[in-house]
């Protein structure tokens, strides 16, 4: 029989202490484990049934399991990291013009410099459905999301949210007038063309008649026909205030809805009065798009081109006429002040300290207002 010392035996019982604490230890890590990887099974079988449940109702797969599939596929296809989805600088750019603001000016600008810098330049040439249903939105945004990158789409449509229907957003610019500039510039255009005809002007409205093809600008506001007075006056603000129906009533709401999306949707609205430093912004801050655009515009080339723009037979109303027409114009104005405002800080945060241009670019007119 072999005896123990008490040295020995607490020696021995100290080992076999510290051989039972490791194995209780041992067991409660594992018992652990076993409940996490029992939420884990349970949180994939929750994901399972939901993902199921979206199938049957959608009629697909949700949205992420597709997305969570192209990227893993792409991944295994190339066996290395994807390419960048967007371009290293802003390549999605939308020009939703505004009629008689200098329109066609840029366009034929654009057409020159698509060739020059590459980018795929969209010029829609409805000029009469500004106002969408929501689907309309919907298919147009699509539409112009898919277009190859980079891009500038540009056509006569009040202002779209891209983020309304969980698209990304691209660039926005634009350019306004003096409202009554634009107002003078669309009812003599709308009678008596431009200078791009055979003849000394085109007519835009052969079905107009007579009388109210050679009606008196300021018969037209005294007396308030229909086309001198609201809604017909209240032009400019709807191309920034959106689609929303309160957008086409002349007042506040409209007025501030617009003055909001340019702050949070617009990287420039110019003023066709100085559109030279227009043009230099736009090519400071769209150097892959607009680089270069001032010097094609002070072109011999251009010039020949943009002088076929000009309105014809243009009258300017006697001063009670404008004094009524201002009036009718208030929320116009507000908002021309307002953008005028905004533009100079931008030159100024650009470092721009010309004065205002008055360029005989009054006399041009765009696109018909129909």
């Amino acid at each position: 029989m072999t005896f123990r010392t008490a040295a020995a035996h607490k020696r021995y019982g100290g080992f076999v202490r510290v051989r039972s604490g490791r194995v209780n230890r041992l067991a409660v890590v594992l018992l652990r484990v076993s409940r996490r990887d029992l939420s884990c099974c349970l949180s994939a079988l929750l994901l399972f049934c939901l993902g199921s449940v979206s199938y049957q109702l959608n009629g697909g797969s949700p949205k992420i399991l597709l997305d969570v599939g192209y990227y893993i596929g792409r991944f295994a296809d190339g066996y290395g990291s994807l390419a960048p989805r967007v371009l290293p600088f802003p390549s999605q750019v939308v020009y939703n013009r505004v009629g008689k603001c200098g329109s066609r000016t840029i366009v034929l600008l654009l057409r020159m410099l698509a060739d020059r810098h590459q980018f795929t330049l969209v010029s829609s040439d409805i000029h009469n459905k500004t106002r969408l249903t929501k689907r309309e939105q919907e298919n147009l945004i699509q539409n112009i999301s898919t277009t190859p990158q980079p891009f500038l789409y540009t056509r006569h449509v009040h202002f779209l949210n891209f983020s309304r229907f969980k698209t990304e957003e691209p660039v926005h610019i634009n350019i306004i007038r003096d409202p009554i500039s634009r107002f003078l510039s669309n009812y003599f255009f709308r009678r008596f063309g431009d200078w791009r005809g055979e003849e000394n002007h085109v007519v835009r409205t052969p079905g107009m008649k007579e009388d109210e093809r050679y009606l008196d600008i300021n018969t037209c506001i005294l007396e308030s026909y229909p086309e001198c007075t609201n809604p017909r006056l209240f032009y400019i603000i709807p191309y920034f205030c959106g689609q929303h129906p309160q957008c086409r009533e002349p007042g506040l709401w409209a007025l501030e809805t617009a003055k909001q999306n340019v702050l949070d949707h617009y990287l420039l609205v110019g003023v066709l009065e100085e559109l030279e430093d227009v043009l230099l912004l736009l090519e400071r801050l769209l150097p892959h798009f607009f680089s270069d655009v001032l010097n094609i515009y002070r072109s011999p080339e251009y010039r020949k081109l943009g002088n076929l723009t000009g309105t014809v037979r243009k009258q300017s109303p006697n001063p009670e006429a404008l004094r009524v027409l201002h009036q009718r114009m208030e929320y116009e104005y507000r908002f021309y002040q307002f953008i005028r405002a905004q533009f100079h800080q931008t030159k100024r945060k650009i470092g721009l300290k010309s004065g205002p241009q008055r360029l005989n670019i009054q006399e041009q007119t765009e696109d018909p207002l129909t």
